[in-house]
């Protein structure tokens, strides 16, 4: 037991975490570099949980009306996220760069940054609605909708455009938050949207009440309504005329445009938006051969992709919490900190993944069942958890490493792996596994976890190297 438990704090141990060549100064404890760690992860964790959940409720509560209805709403997914592309890597670079003023305590910079994205966001946001809105029957199309749920898909498509510039600003405003350490203002704006969409899917989804019957459109009003609540209370955490709060859109940092900031958002904003891309792309082809499958299938992958996106989700916690630790760390020239707060997070994760990892396993059909009752569906969705399974370890590791390279500004190293792995890889391997060698979905499912791996593989090996701690913006 005594050399197990010395194995375990050698793993786990801050001060075993770092050679000694590498440390320029005091390092925390064990417990305070953990406890700063999961202080800033947690809401993160809970977040992202709740973004999952976002969609996955929709998808649940759609699955009362049949699986066409799950089809038509997950198939939306991708085409969404391509019209959201941008305003991602707006964020990415905002997070970055927001960290590396608040690491140089630099309280102007950080809300002149915050408010020139601000005004990004809501142009660009504005202007890809109106485009999202005007294509939609097109985009379903070309996503793999069938005859039997384009309509119902482009509708819900369209509804939920509506809301894309409220979405975008508060999305903006939270990443500029996470960018501080801020992680509470995104878990509580998330936890309300969910709240909201709940209440008005289940009045207008099956019309309780006086409210009307409206299906898959009325899953879409209540995403609207949850993102509009989201936006307000986003916007009131920096409005703070008579309290004093780090980001602050009342304060005397200018609204015009300055070269440093802008230079240093697009150089960390361009390269995302280049990943953005190649991920949307891949993950666009790969749903697209999933579609070719058929309805049932897809409705099976759909559901499967949910579950997916929430132990993602955890994942995607720790890689805030790092990309703020590390950006900050940076700033303040600490890239020894940099390093350590990337090791813990990556450490904490081996845990929960492990969590995940059993879940998923021992409670696979019970998981499927949340969303649909149809027996052919929760079989083939059984076998698909097993490979998720297996599929969570590097999964979540390889998002806290990116996160970590995106806080130091590193997204070109990101954006050709992601070119690489998912516009490449992904969709080309799972094209020859779903048909020539006839393993259909589980053959798609194959092509995720290689994908992951792939990435995971190439990430690490950049990271081991230390060159983004050299990154400057």
């Amino acid at each position: 037991m005594q050399p197990l438990i010395r194995i375990f704090s050698r793993i786990f141990s801050c001060s075993h975490m770092l050679k000694p060549k590498d440390i320029i100064g005091d390092i925390p404890s064990t417990k305070e570099g953990y406890y700063k760690t999961f202080l800033i992860s947690w809401p993160s964790i809970v977040e992202s949980v709740l973004v999952s959940l976002m969609a996955s409720v929709d998808t649940m509560m759609v699955g009362t009306i049949n699986p066409q209805a799950i089809a038509a709403v997950g198939i939306t997914n991708q085409p969404r996220f391509i019209v959201m592309a941008m305003i991602f890597s707006l964020n990415t670079g905002i997070t970055a760069v927001v960290a590396r003023r608040k690491g140089e305590d630099n309280y102007l910079g950080a809300n002149s940054c915050l408010k020139q994205c601000m005004i990004i966001s809501g142009i660009l946001s504005a202007f890809m609605a109106v485009l999202g809105a005007a294509c939609a029957d097109p985009l379903m199309l070309f996503a793999g909708a069938e005859e039997d749920i384009l309509g119902s898909a482009a509708s819900y498509f369209r509804i939920t455009m509506v809301g894309m510039v409220f979405t975008s600003l508060s999305l903006t405003i939270n990443a500029a938050q996470r960018g501080i350490g801020n992680t509470r203002i995104s878990m509580v704006t998330n936890l309300a949207a969910n709240i909201v969409n709940v209440i008005f899917n289940y009045l207008l989804i099956n019309g309780v009440a006086f409210f009307p019957k409206l299906g898959v459109d009325g899953a879409a009003i209540g995403t609207v309504l949850g993102n509009i609540t989201a936006f307000f209370m986003s916007l009131h955490s920096v409005y703070r005329p008579k309290k004093f709060d780090y980001l602050d859109i009342t304060c005397e940092a200018s609204w015009k445009f300055d070269k440093r900031t802008v230079f240093s958002i697009l150089n960390v904003s361009g390269s995302a938006m280049v990943e953005q891309v190649f991920m949307r792309i891949g993950f666009f082809a790969y749903a697209k051969i999933v579609a070719e499958l058929g309805t049932i299938a897809f409705a099976t992958h759909q559901i499967c992709m949910q579950i997916l996106n929430l132990s993602f989700a955890v994942g995607d916690g720790f890689s805030i919490a790092a990309s703020s630790l590390v950006g900050q760390s940076l700033g303040a020239k600490r890239p020894d900190l940099a390093k350590l707060y990337a090791s813990i997070s990556q450490r904490i994760a081996l845990i929960a993944s492990t969590l995940i990892f059993l879940l998923f396993i021992f409670g696979r059909r019970f998981l499927v069942g949340l969303f649909t009752n149809d027996p052919a569906i929760i079989d083939q969705g059984s076998i698909l958890m097993i490979i998720m399974a297996f599929t969570t370890h590097v999964q979540t590791s390889q998002v806290i490493i990116s996160g970590c390279l995106r806080g130091a500004g590193d997204t070109k190293f990101v954006a050709l792996t992601s070119f690489l792995s998912i516009a490449i890889v992904r969709p080309s391997l799972s094209w020859i596994l779903c048909f020539p060698l006839h393993m259909g979905l589980v053959g798609a499912w194959f092509g995720v976890l290689i994908d992951q791996t792939l990435r995971f593989l190439c990430n690490f090996l950049r990271f081991l190297g230390g060159k983004w701690t050299k990154i400057q913006l």
